[in-house]
């Protein structure tokens, strides 16, 4: 996998001194700037302080928890989180999701396959100077090598990996894709949990359909998986 540039700051927000050091170390070692948070005000005062390129962010902190974290880092700006959690429970990844997280870690994890992760975040957050001309479809209107897309000319507030979903779907119109496709395509991973996929379809559409429940654009082929559609229809 291509390295990522050195000196792009992360955020590594864990109130386990010993899961943050190993993180940290194989970051450092990587070629990160690493900060270090140990609970919710503390990752936002830091992040206040140097706003992070990417934070890896634990969901359970005490009192305030990775989510509130998460959705109040996303009201000041924009910035890819990686979010960890202990329980391995599926409704905890996907609040995770919701929230606006670009990718999750179950512990116990791997540190080197966090730093991929990190890599492959990170690597798609950039613009891309070499990324194919503007997409257009019924007032939709993507960018790759801006990484922008708008809406009738409003731009849409959209996470790294809802920005690839939707870049990669516009730019193969009429074709359905299965969810593990999906995953391969566009999180580059050849196995995962595939409600991930699920999960930024829904966020997706709400960012792009005018009724999320009457999708016009990201229609559900039912036995199958998504296909991206720019004339009407339902799902």
């Amino acid at each position: 996998m291509e390295q990522q540039p050195y000196g792009a700051r992360v955020l590594v927000v864990d109130d386990d001194p010993t899961v943050a050091e190993v993180v940290s170390g194989y970051l450092d070692r990587a070629g990160y700037v690493v900060d270090r948070a140990g609970d919710g005000p503390d990752a936002l005062a830091r992040a206040a302080a140097h706003w992070p390129d990417l934070v890896v962010l634990d969901l359970m902190l005490p009192g305030m928890d990775g989510l509130e974290v998460c959705r109040r880092m996303r009201v000041r700006g924009p910035v890819p989180v990686i979010m960890l959690t202990a329980r391995g429970d599926e409704d905890d990844r996907i609040l995770g999701l919701e929230v606006g997280a670009d990718d999750y870690v179950t512990k116990p994890f791997s540190p080197r396959e966090l730093v991929l992760r990190v890599e492959s975040v990170l690597r798609r957050s950039r613009p891309a100077p070499h990324a194919t001309g503007t997409l257009s479809a019924a007032g939709l209107t993507v960018d790759p090598a801006a990484r922008r897309a708008t809406k009738n000319g409003a731009e849409l507030a959209l996470t790294i990996r809802e920005f690839d979903l939707l870049a990669f779907l516009v730019r193969h119109p009429g074709r359905a894709f299965s969810r593990e496709e999906l995953m391969r395509e566009v999180w580059g991973w050849d196995f995962g949990d595939l409600s991930t996929v699920t999960v930024h379809v829904r966020r997706l559409r709400g960012k792009v359909e005018d009724d999320p429940a009457r999708p016009r654009f990201i229609q559900t082929v039912w036995g199958v998986g998504y296909r991206f559609d720019a004339g009407d229809g339902e799902a």
